[in-house]
Formats: structure tokens, C-alpha cells, sequence
């Protein structure tokens, strides 16, 4: 229950009680529940950011509002004892009181709000902007709507991009954006951050500019226009960039609640709750900044391939074949034949190297792991590559090269922004060290590390997650683990010369991630791979395009595939791949 919930008693005999608290009721949206036999009255609103809504909520259980700022200018503000304000609860309770520090927040928020609605001038008066000083307007108190209108004898201002004022000193221009933060010095004097997607630019206005309606009740994440000449800082002043907009005129496109996002999220709000408003979430500084190197990375790894002589090709998402077992398939029916969303392009991708030689695709991916560790999920971008006439030692070294050079390429291109992000971050160097598998068994013993029952690994385990993560971290650097045994990879990698106990497998190890890359060489023989597709229990059927690589010409052939967003975590020191997600999917999350 609220901790500052109390009960009051009423005599329900009396009708006019019995009435006013009908009336109030409805007025105000808040729920009351009435023990009738003991008189005990309850008042209560439900808000939900789930469910909720502030346009049709009427603040019960069954129409929650969608914010608490909401619920508290239901009450004009008036919070006492008797109410309890209900928010989506934790865990396994689908309600839970709004905690005491985010209430007294979000009242203060409103206060102040209320506050700017009240400077809001009474009577209307139109004003050419700079044509006279607001005190010949006469007092503030008593003037309306300041309106502003462009001064024609001013320079003709250019519209330009944030990112491009840096050499615009003394010129006029036109910015748009959002208001990213407002500081306001007094009635006539404020400063903005303003937000375009490239960068962030201080605006300062002043005299009437601070005292239009829409002024008064500026909010974060309003959209405005934004006139004005670009101007160095003064010494000892600090702003983004180093520069900052002198306004002499701006316009309110879009006003954003009041409060901004702030009246959606706070630092208290839970994962579940910021992943339902990742759509906000993306706009804050760090988010933007990840989803800008995101970008970088992405176009690193095309500039890798495209100067080491790969061809991209783009192979399709809908399949009718497997590639990492069937237990981790979505299957889907496809006009009424069985297909299911690709785990790997990888046989599609062996197809293309007659036709082009070196081949890669970045593309998705789609695993049903039930999985909800933090480096998991349903939907990736994968990068996989496939290319002729190597060995696995060729492999390895093309693994090695991949990451390094795209590691360089993201250094040399935003450098600086990569280390605001991860201040850590240092390319790592080449060789990478090699590690077989039969040897990373003893390796984990003689660390300590055991498996989930406590017992030591034994050869043919498979290493699970944790530990591999721990072997790594231990090692402190990125390990290239070759020569799993063939019982724990699938029916299509080459078994080892000398040993046919193993497959010539790669997994790319780094430290706070764990795998990052998978591969191995392919099987070449014809005869080799339908065994393989017997001992899987595979019909070879639907596969009649990938064993006819074998029969058309076949040769020896390695790949791999690595994971786009594992890689991003990694590289900006992230704890969990969601992070590195524009709108994350796992198990449970399919929204926004």
C-alpha cells in the first residue's frame, strides 16, 4: 500500500456528501473505493505509460492516465494524504505507488508550469521586433502576446545545418531543430540549446524574443525556427562548438508537452518502461552519439570489403532450410508452404562465389534462442562473408584483418566521438592469439572455471557463455578458438586433416563480449556433405541448390559470420547489446 495512505470517514447518510462525492469524482478522475459498511474512503488514480492514456484515461484501473504530471493537473495540483497516485508496477505486481521522490518531482514540475502560464500576458499587442523596447510596451504584466516579425533590413538569412556554422562567423542564418535544453537568466533574457540531428547549437535571446506566449511556455523537445548572426563565444564562456546563434527572431513549429520528456521518463524509470519509449530514449545525447558511430561501423566494413575486392550481394530473409538447427527457427507459413526467417545467408552466400568470387552481405538475421542474456537476440545484423580456394590458417588471417582494419577505419573517421563514448577503446593489435579448443578445456580448469553443476570441463564439452566470457577476460585480449570438435558444430564445416574428431572452426573471442565471429572452412566433397545431412536427420530435399556446389565444379571454401551489434558493443564498451539497438528485439519485446 502508499506509505501516506490514510482513510477518511464520511457518513454515508448524508446525500448531499454522497452526491458531492460523485460530482468530484468525475471532475477530477480519480477512483474512489467505499466500504460502505464501514464508511473507509479511498481515493486513487491509476496512471500507466504502458497502457494509459492522457487524452482518453479517466485515471481508473480500466482507463489509466499515461503520465503522473497528467494525474496531479487532474487535481489542479492538490496532493494530500488521502490520495495515492498508482504507476505499472515491477516485477510480478501490475501496480505499485508512485515513490515519494518521483511525486514531489513531478509536483514541483507542475508548479513551475502552472507558474509560466500565469506570466502569460492578458491582453494582446502586436509588436515589429527590436522596433521599440518592451518597456514602451508597458508593463510585462499587463501585455499579452508579444508577436515577432522579421526585420526586412536585416541580411538575408541562409538556411543551414548545425554542423556547418563553424564557418559562418558574423553571417545570418536560419536554423531549425528541437529545443534540447532552456536556461532562462530573467524575463528578458534566455539561453537555448538547439538540436538538428548534427550537432547542437546555444541560441541566446533577449528582450522580446524571451516574451511571446510561446516563450514563456517553451519546453524541451519543441521544435522552432530559428533566425540570428553566428558569433564566436566570449573568452571564459563555454558552449557546444565553440559558437553560439545571437537571435533576432524565431518561430514555434512544434510545442512539445510541458516538461518534455522529462513528463514521460526520469532516471528512476524502468528498463521495460525505456524500452517501451525508445522512441524518446534515442534523442538524448549518449543514445545519438551511439547510433551516430553505429553508422560509422557500418560503413567501415563496406569500405573494408570494397578494398579488399569483396562483392556485397543481397540474399533473401524467407527460407525453406536451416543452418544453426531447428530449434532456434522462426517458421512461418508462406503462402501455404512451410518457410522460416533465416538464421544465416551463409548457403546462399557459398552459391555466389563461382558467380563473384569474395562475397559478403550485411543483412538480418532471426534466431528463436529463449535466451535473455545481455548479449542476446531474436533479430541481429549479421555480416558474413564467404571466399574461395583458402585453408583455415587463410581464414584467420582474413578475421584478424577484418577487425583490426575496421577498428582503424572507425579510429581515423571519428576517433574523438568513440572515445567520449569509450574513453577505454584502444585497436587491438595483430596477430590475434590462437587458442585450440582442447587446450582452452585445460586452460579453464586450471583457472578454476567450472561448469554450471560445478564439475570441471571435460573434452566434448561445449563452453557455454559465462565461462567463455570469463576465459577471455582472463586472457585480457581478443583469442581466435580453432578445432571444436565435430559433435558440437554443424553438419556442413570441414573435418581437420589427421583428425577427423574435429572441424577446422573458428570462434573469435573478446574480452566483455564473448564470441563475436564464427566460422569455419566448408565441406567440399559431395559424398561428405549428404553423410552430413544423415547424421543431422536432415532432409537433403530442399538443399538440392547447395549440394549442387559440390557437383558443379566444387572447391575448398571458408566463411564466417560476425555479429554486427555484439561488434558495437564491444567497440563502445557497452553492458548489454540493447543498448546498441535502435529498437531492440528478444524474447518478450516485439514493440515499439
Amino acid at each position: 500500500m502508499c506509505e501516506y495512505l490514510t482513510s477518511i470517514s464520511i457518513s454515508l447518510q448524508d446525500e448531499f456528501t454522497q452526491a458531492l462525492l460523485g460530482v468530484y469524482s468525475s471532475q477530477h478522475f480519480f477512483a474512489c473505493k467505499i466500504n460502505l459498511n464501514g464508511t473507509n474512503i479511498t481515493m486513487q488514480i491509476y496512471t500507466s505509460e504502458k497502457r494509459g492514456s492522457d487524452t482518453t484515461g479517466d485515471g481508473t484501473e480500466k482507463a489509466p492516465l499515461k503520465t503522473i504530471l497528467q494525474a496531479i493537473a487532474k487535481l489542479d495540483g492538490k496532493i494530500d494524504a488521502d490520495t495515492c497516485i498508482w504507476v505499472d508496477g515491477v516485477e510480478n505486481e501490475m501496480w505499485d505507488p508512485v515513490s515519494k521522490s518521483k511525486l514531489k518531482k513531478m509536483i514541483k514540475q507542475y508548479h513551475i508550469q502552472e507558474r509560466k502560464h500565469d506570466k502569460v500576458p492578458k491582453r494582446k499587442v502586436t509588436v515589429a521586433f527590436l522596433s521599440q523596447p518592451p518597456a514602451e510596451n508597458g508593463n510585462l504584466s499587463e501585455a499579452v502576446d508579444v508577436q515577432l516579425t522579421l526585420d526586412t533590413k536585416l541580411p538575408e538569412a541562409k538556411q543551414c545545418k548545425i554542423r556547418d556554422l563553424q564557418t559562418l562567423y558574423d553571417q545570418r542564418v536560419r536554423v531549425y531543430g528541437w529545443v534540447h535544453r532552456i536556461r532562462r537568466q530573467s524575463k528578458t533574457l534566455m539561453f537555448i540549446v538547439l538540436r538538428d540531428g548534427t550537432g547542437f547549437l546555444q541560441c541566446l535571446f533577449s528582450n522580446n524574443l524571451c516574451l511571446t506566449q510561446d516563450a514563456i511556455t517553451l519546453s524541451p523537445e519543441s521544435t522552432v525556427e530559428v533566425y540570428g548572426m553566428v558569433k564566436q563565444l566570449p573568452s571564459g564562456k563555454s558552449a557546444p562548438g565553440g559558437i553560439e546563434l545571437v537571435a533576432d527572431c524565431w518561430t514555434m513549429i512544434g510545442k512539445a508537452p510541458a516538461g518534455g520528456i522529462d513528463s514521460v521518463l526520469t532516471v528512476e524509470s524502468d528498463i521495460d518502461t525505456q524500452l517501451d519509449n525508445r522512441h524518446l530514449v534515442i534523442r538524448g545525447e549518449n543514445t545519438s552519439k551511439v547510433l551516430r558511430l553505429i553508422s560509422v561501423a557500418l560503413e567501415a566494413f563496406r569500405a573494408h570489403y570494397l578494398d579488399r575486392g569483396y562483392v556485397e550481394v543481397l540474399p533473401p530473409t524467407f527460407v525453406q532450410t536451416q543452418v544453426e538447427g531447428s530449434s532456434t527457427l522462426f517458421s512461418l507459413n508462406y503462402f501455404g508452404e512451410n518457410a522460416f526467417m533465416s538464421q544465416s545467408s551463409q548457403l546462399y552466400l557459398e552459391t555466389c562465389i563461382p558467380a563473384v568470387g569474395d562475397c559478403y552481405c550485411i543483412t538480418r538475421s532471426y534466431r528463436a534462442e529463449k535466451s535473455r542474456t545481455r548479449r542476446h537476440l531474436s533479430e541481429y545484423n549479421h555480416v558474413e562473408a564467404e571466399c574461395p580456394f583458402i585453408d583455415l590458417n587463410g581464414l584467420l588471417e582474413r578475421i584478424e584483418d577484418l577487425v583490426v582494419d575496421v577498428c582503424d577505419r572507425i579510429m581515423k573517421k571519428s576517433g574523438d566521438l568513440l572515445l567520449d563514448v569509450n574513453p577505454q577503446f584502444k585497436i587491438p593489435k595483430s596477430p590475434f592469439k590462437r587458442l585450440k579448443y582442447e587446450d582452452a578445456i585445460v586452460h579453464l580448469n586450471n583457472l578454476g572455471i567450472t561448469k554450471e553443476d560445478l564439475t570441471p570441463f571435460q573434452y566434448g564439452d561445449d563452453i557455454p557463455e559465462a565461462p567463455e566470457r570469463r576465459l577471455v577476460d582472463t586472457i585480457g585480449e581478443p583469442v581466435l578458438l580453432t578445432n571444436f570438435p565435430a559433435g558440437l558444430k554443424v553438419f556442413y564445416m570441414l573435418r581437420t586433416k589427421g583428425d577427423q574428431r574435429l572441424t577446422d572452426s573458428v570462434d573469435l573471442l573478446v574480452p566483455g563480449v564473448g564470441e563475436l565471429v564464427g566460422g569455419s572452412m566448408r565441406l567440399d566433397n559431395i559424398d561428405d556433405l549428404l553423410k552430413g545431412y544423415q547424421l543431422e536427420g536432415i532432409d537433403s530435399t530442399p538443399y538440392y541448390w547447395y549440394t549442387d556446389q559440390r557437383k558443379f565444379g566444387t572447391c575448398s571454401h571458408g566463411g564466417y559470420g560476425l555479429g554486427f551489434e555484439r561488434f558495437c558493443t564491444w567497440l563502445l564498451g557497452k553492458d548489454h547489446i540493447r543498448d546498441v539497438c535502435l529498437y531492440p528485439r528478444f524474447m518478450g519485446r516485439c514493440r515499439p
